[in-house]
């Protein structure tokens, strides 16, 4: 049998207003079921290629462009080579990073930004993250990458307001009912039943218009969001016991299960050692 070498992940929380996460990881074979982040999802690509869906769409990030992701949207994510890739990603604070509900319809339209200004600056943001009292350096710098981001979202905006107007989805709103329920019950977790007699509809059709609109089931959706709130607990400090039981898993072993599932390592190898500056392009 091949033995697959365990991916290279690392993450921390710098003490950036605005970030929520730096992961830095070079994964090979692992591949990332669909999966939500709370945070708009800003990714480069150093070497190699990410083959991902977003809303029923494949796409490719590439070492020559940048994809922005948007929060609530799921997705998934494998290597097309058996070199795998190497990636940086920023976890961005909507709020602090000015990218609001407005824009994730736009996003996901098109992930993908071919802009090389844009990634260069991200590469640089990175470079001031991985050094430690270069905070101002990496503010100064985060607001030109969410500066620029913004632009190319207004853009679109403002294309898609003087085309045809389409016809509205049919049928969104007790998928995005039963979402809103299942972000605000994460830790206590909420049955079919439950959300069913809160919603007034069949739990079978809770889930088939669940599953329509964010192509991902409710039970998928629930367990993703508790890896997001696990990693992000255990970026603070906090221990992978009680993370798990802050998140809403049964015990230790059922987060390490679910949390080595979606980002390839167990939770106590979610470090937070800083690694070295990537190589100036």
């Amino acid at each position: 049998m091949v033995r697959r070498p365990h991916p290279q992940v690392t993450a921390w929380r710098p003490a950036v207003a605005g970030i929520a996460e730096v992961y830095h990881a070079h994964l090979t074979g692992h591949a990332y079921p669909m999966h939500t982040h709370g945070a708009w999802t800003l990714l480069i690509v150093d070497d190699g290629m990410v083959r991902y869906d977003l809303d029923r769409h494949e796409h490719g990030a590439l070492r020559t462009g940048v994809t922005l992701l948007p929060p609530h949207v799921p997705h998934n994510g494998s290597p097309i080579t058996p070199e795998g890739f190497r990636k940086r990603v920023l976890y961005l604070d909507p709020e602090a990073a000015g990218l609001g509900e407005e824009y994730i319809g736009l996003a996901v339209d098109a992930p993908v930004l071919e802009d090389a200004t844009l990634r260069d600056r991200i590469h640089r943001l990175h470079d001031a993250l991985v050094l430690p009292g270069e905070e101002l350096e990496s503010e100064s710098r985060l607001v030109c990458v969410t500066e620029r981001l913004r632009q190319h979202l207004t853009r679109r905006h403002l294309a898609r307001r003087d085309a045809p107007a389409a016809p509205p989805a049919a049928g969104p709103g007790l998928a995005r009912q039963l979402r809103d329920l299942l972000d605000a019950r994460l830790a206590e977790g909420l049955t079919l039943q439950e959300a069913s007699g809160l919603l007034h509809a069949h739990p079978a059709h809770l889930v088939r218009a669940f599953s329509r609109e964010f192509a991902i089931s409710p039970h998928q959706y629930l367990t993703a969001r508790r890896v997001d709130l696990a990693r992000r607990l255990l970026l603070d400090g906090m221990a992978p016991r009680d993370a798990a039981a802050a998140a809403g898993f049964h015990d230790q072993p059922h987060l390490t299960r679910h949390f080595k599932r979606v980002l390839g390592v167990p939770p106590g190898h979610f470090t937070d050692r800083r690694p070295a500056p990537a190589p100036s392009r």
